[in-house]
């Protein structure tokens, strides 16, 4: 099967480190430039558009200033409609255009479409929080202009943004004209066949209620009011000129567009600033008749402040964030560019009030429609539960603040409890198409593991039990009412009717994402109930009388949770996605050209519902949410199966593998997913920058370096580590804070080093063992791979059986009367007795039942160990007791990885059964070779990690077996069959210890 092939696109912008920018204009690429130099804190956010407005070719610019929670609604039109369907669509508002700064020169405007632009440099500082604009211009007339422009959006102040517009004249004396306006006609993009787009319209949803100038506070002002949710919203601005020479206030204030004009008599060389400071606020968040105070009293502060004192505080905000936030990639300033942006349009885009969000785009487009997903508690509140937690909190406070809608909406599905909506902005359920919508019920359990990771990784107990218990147990409440035990599948708690995170998958039973997540919830629920009851019984009290929690509720979510029911494939060996998936006909990925990507845009549904094809990880997510309940082998196995039905359709995907396969030690396959994350808009690599930036992808960048590369999980509040250093990177850096403490991660080739910066005392685990940390005392592990284990395979490693079995398969052979060659012996290598059989008998005309084969099995089993007793130490290798004697000397354990059932017994009578500390009992296990499990088996039973052991194998099932457990592997054969060993040897007589310990860089370990 063959994946749509990836590469990653050329550099779109120079790679500086704290910075971005841009040293020349280019039409082509300026809507995709208005996204990512877009400036936000969370409740304003402004797209990158410029002062004097655009004058490009149509449809290659959206001038977009939104604000956080801000919307309209319209009603959602069926065809066909449904009961229960969302009857309104919500979507953020694009709201009067407030940073537009007209320029003109002795009469001659400026526009970077005439005259000629001798230099052009825009650049984004990510320490100072500023937007930089710097344009050489020279007029139609030759007049020639220094512009210097800086835009803030106040992270210190929520309603607040500022330009700074200084004009030096180079070369001629004159009159400047500024003129600032304010423009309510917003006009809405049109409807689009792309989901990921808005609904768009073609009526506006602001109008016009008043405007003017309030000349004591020296106010510009604009009422307008949503059509249909009625929102007042109130855009002011004021001003300050400084200039030798300035000339009287001319208003403009008739339409939706206001402006005052400003002009000021120039010398040569000398400069004119034009400072405007810009307010928004709603009803909302104010009464009505506040907002013309409000407005006017941030504008004083701001006017007290200046520009430059505004940028101050905007410098120490900034500088305290990154304190806790930086993330240092050494010698890759393309990486080092990427992460560090990503994070820092997170911070822009946060609602921080506890009744806003974070939507799909943040603050940066229209694309999903200003909308709050899942996104933000699988993606972004990670990030901030580690980095900013009071930020995190107030990310679980909105949902607290619609928990009643989220009862209302189970309520509409006729369910006990509360369902959160898919999408939203105040609380309802936005999802038009119920599919990949409603029916995504796993953003109860979403929440619910937000809650679980935020609550363990602060210590914040009074969220828990103020709010998040309520969440909790109302989220509970639906599932214990949605899903049944079902008799059919031996009375197990099954889910029906849901679709998981993979939206190319809907409407199945038992999705196995959401049935262990919701296992995981319902079993964090019955333990909240027991702290509150315990601990807190005033508090749990009056939480059971507010919502008429029973005494046996949380015995039935206990219930359900110890006996969900979770898919599984015994014949693969793998966690089925759900009920039926496994039977569904794979996607021809071959015969798909790379044009027909994303598939939703190419594909109806019901074709895509038909496949096993995957727009994102879904099983693959679980197993890295809920590690703790997957074997190494699982996750091993796992994610093979599922990584190449994988589209990555979904911007969430890349992340999510990166950190998988980091996990399962392909260090290379989580580079390439990372690279694929980390700079996703600034390289365009969707295609789709234009339409806002990638939020979860850029959390998800975070959480590749921090959970992937970093290793980092949470085990009941305590940090753990388990490093891995791409071998594209000298080191890298990050900062987590746990329960108040910030805490240092630096990895190196050589070592990790742990350094606690704040707070008093933190024990975390590193590679499993406990590590105490002291503050400012830095403690370095050593990372080096060092030898622990050797892991042998028996026939052509130990010794030769092949010809032992040849015997015995040919005695069997002779009594059926088949033909048995060294050829057909030849292909019986490494596979189990059954399998062995099915070849000996395939040109057979016997047809036997299950029971005879068993017993020709057993028949030709018991001949072999008769031959067995047969061997003496004499038919040891050349080369093995030398080998097994040199690691013993140095410490160095053994162990045993044979499909061999007879293993035990060949070892001892070669005399060597005491070498071995641990042989992995091949009847015990659920795949043989290729399969990971029988390395990975022995590696446990020794207690060393796959990392530091090898495996030594003569079949090139063994050596993909080593492979795939994450070991290094030495092949004892030839080339053609070895190719993928780390070390080949034509024979054990070449095999020594020395040789083994080289592939460590000479390094072991003693047990």
């Amino acid at each position: 099967m063959k994946m749509k092939p990836y590469e990653h696109p050329p550099a779109l912008y120079p790679y500086r480190e704290w910075s971005l920018g841009e040293d020349s204009y280019e039409e082509e690429f300026n809507q995709r430039s208005e996204s990512v130099f877009a400036l936000g804190n969370g409740y304003i956010g402004m797209r990158g558009n410029f002062e004097e407005g655009y004058h490009g070719t149509a449809g290659t610019t959206v001038a977009g200033n939104y604000l956080n929670g801000f919307y309209d609604s319209e009603p959602i039109v069926y065809p066909e409609g449904a009961y229960g369907l969302p009857e309104v669509n919500q979507s953020m508002l694009n709201v009067t255009d407030a940073r537009i700064i007209g320029l003109e020169i002795e009469g001659h405007a400026f526009r970077l479409d005439s005259g000629r632009v001798h230099r052009f440099r825009r650049w984004l500082d990510m320490q100072t929080g500023l937007l930089y604009r710097e344009v050489e211009w020279e007029s139609p007339a030759g007049q020639r202009v220094k512009l210097a422009i800086r835009r803030m959006v106040s992270l210190r102040h929520k309603h607040l943004a500022a330009v700074d517009y200084a004009v030096t004249a180079l070369n001629f004396a004159g009159t400047l004209q500024f003129v600032s306006a304010l423009d309510g006609e917003i006009r809405r993009p049109l409807a689009s066949a792309d989901p990921r787009l808005g609904s768009g319209g073609a009526e506006p949803s602001l109008l016009l209620e008043d405007s003017g100038y309030d000349e004591a506070a020296g106010m510009l002002w604009l009422r307008q009011r949503t059509r249909h949710t009625r929102f007042a919203l109130m855009t002011a601005a004021s001003h300050r000129l400084q200039a030798a020479s300035g000339r009287g206030l001319q208003l403009q204030l008739g339409g939706q567009r206001i402006s005052a004009g400003y002009a000021a008599e120039v010398q040569c060389r000398e400069t004119v600033i034009l400072t405007k400071y810009i307010t928004y606020h709603t009803s909302k968040d104010y009464d009505e008749a506040e907002l013309r105070d409000r407005s006017a009293d941030v504008l004083k502060m701001a006017e007290g402040c200046g520009f430059n004192g505004l940028a101050d505080e905007q410098r120490a905000y900034l500088d305290r964030f990154w304190a806790h936030t930086d993330v240092e990639i050494k010698d890759d300033p393309a990486l080092q560019q990427g992460i560090r942006f990503n994070l820092f349009q997170l911070l822009q885009s946060t609602g921080r009030d506890g009744v806003t969000n974070i939507a799909a785009k943040g603050l940066t487009g229209e694309g999903y429609e200003g909308h709050y997903f899942w996104d933000t508690e699988m993606y972004m509140l990670p990030f901030f539960t580690y980095t900013q937690p009071e930020i995190a909190r107030k990310l679980l406070e909105f949902r607290y603040a619609t928990l009643d809608k989220a009862r209302e909406q189970a309520g509409l599905l006729s369910q006990k409890g509360a369902l959160y909506p898919w999408r939203t902005i105040d609380g309802s359920e936005n999802s038009a198409y119920f599919p990949a919508g409603t029916a995504q019920a796993h953003i109860n359990a979403d929440i619910a593991y937000g809650i679980k990771q935020y609550v363990q990784a602060t210590g914040d107990l009074e969220f828990l039990v103020s709010q998040g218990a309520e969440i909790l147990f109302e989220t509970s409440r639906f599932w214990a009412d949605l899903g049944y035990f079902n008799p059919a599948r031996g009375g197990a708690f099954c889910i029906n009717g849901i679709t998981g995170p993979d939206e190319y998958t809907a409407i199945v039973n038992n999705n196995t994402y959401t049935n262990l997540l919701v296992q995981d919830q319902l079993s964090y629920a019955y333990e909240t109930v027991l702290l509150l009851q315990q601990e807190y019984p005033a508090d749990y009290e009056r939480l059971r009388l507010a919502i008429g929690l029973t005494d046996g509720e949380a015995e039935l979510w206990k219930k359900a949770a110890d006996r969900m029911f979770i898919p599984f494939d015994e014949e693969l060996g793998i966690y089925a996605q759900d009920d039926t998936f496994l039977s569904k006909r794979k996607w021809d990925f071959e015969h798909t050209p790379a044009d027909k990507y994303p598939l939703l845009l190419h594909f109806h549904p019901l074709v895509i519902y038909r496949h096993q094809v995957l727009k994102q990880a879904d099983l693959v997510m679980a197993m890295f949410l809920l590690g703790d309940k997957f074997r190494q082998v699982d996750k091993i196995r796992n994610y093979q199966y599922y990584e190449p039905l994988t589209t990555h359709d979904s911007s969430l995907s890349p992340c999510i593998h990166s950190i998988i396969s980091a996990e399962i030690g392909d260090l290379a396959g989580a580079y390439g997913y990372f690279d694929r994350t980390v700079r996703m808009d600034l390289d365009d690599i969707n295609r789709n920058a234009k339409d806002g930036l990638h939020m979860a992808a850029m959390a998800g960048s975070w959480m590749s370096i921090v959970n992937g590369f970093g290793g980092l999980r949470q085990a009941h509040g305590m940090l753990c580590f388990d490093p891995a250093l791409p071998e594209q990177w000298q080191s890298f850096r990050f900062k987590v804070t746990a329960r108040g403490q910030l805490l240092d991660v630096c990895i190196s080739s050589e070592a990790a080093v742990y350094t606690l910066l704040e707070g008093t005392g933190l024990q975390i685990r590193h590679r499993g063992q406990p590590v105490l940390l002291h503050p400012q005392q830095p403690v370095s592990l050593a990372l080096a791979r060092q030898l622990e284990a050797v892991i042998f395979d028996l026939d052509g490693v130990i010794t030769d059986t092949a010809g032992l079995h040849y015997q015995a398969w040919q005695a069997l052979a002779g009594e059926l009367g088949i033909p048995f060659s060294r050829a057909v012996n030849e292909r019986l290598k490494d596979l189990s007795h059954m399998d062995a059989l099915d070849i000996i008998l395939e040109d057979s005309p016997l047809r036997l039942t299950h029971t005879e084969r068993l017993a020709l099995a057993e028949k030709k089993d018991a001949g072999y160990r008769q031959l067995l007793e047969q061997l003496t130490p004499a038919e040891l290798l050349p080369g093995i007791p030398e080998l097994l004697d040199s690691l013993a000397q140095q410490g160095i354990a053994c162990g045993l990885a044979s499909a061999s059932l007879n293993a035990p017994l060949l070892l001892q009578r070669l005399g060597i059964g005491r070498r071995f500390q641990a042989i992995a009992d091949p009847a015990a296990l659920q795949k043989g070779k290729p399969d990971a499990e029988i390395f990975l088996t022995a590696a446990e039973l020794l207690g060393v990690p796959p990392q530091g052991c090898i495996g030594i194998e003569a079949a090139a099932a063994g050596i993909a077996s080593i492979k795939s457990a994450g070991m290094l592997a030495v092949g004892i054969g030839c080339r053609e069959q070895l190719a993928a060993a780390d070390l080949l040897l034509p024979s054990t007589a070449e095999l020594t210890a020395e040789k083994l310990l080289e592939l460590f860089g000479g390094k072991a370990r003693r047990k």
